[in-house]
């Protein structure tokens, strides 16, 4: 006998989580682990902390130097962490 009411577990859990208020902050969280990936590992061992905050990644560097290289490609980085979320997550990065 088949159900008629058949449903795909992947849809079930997105739901589950977006009716939870829980999706937004997993994608967060896979921005803030996905960071070392996009930007190589130099800029992974420069990175002393990585937050979200109200939309806007905060990312606390060891090196002025690499501040100063990742300000100039602020937009490009947004970008493909916002691609790498599959969703508009980041609006601005404050690099300190």
């Amino acid at each position: 006998m088949r159900r008629s009411n058949v449903q795909n577990i992947g849809e079930l859990v997105k739901d589950f989580l977006k009716e939870m208020h829980i999706d937004q902050k997993l994608k967060e969280v896979r921005i803030i682990n996905s960071w070392g990936d996009i930007l190589g590992a130099n800029i992974q061992r420069a990175t002393a902390k990585i937050f979200v905050k109200n939309r806007v990644l905060f990312v606390y560097l060891k090196s002025s130097i690499v501040r100063n290289e990742l300000m100039m490609m602020k937009s490009a980085i947004i970008a493909k962490l916002n691609e790498k979320a599959g969703d508009k997550v980041i609006d601005d990065i404050v690099l300190r």
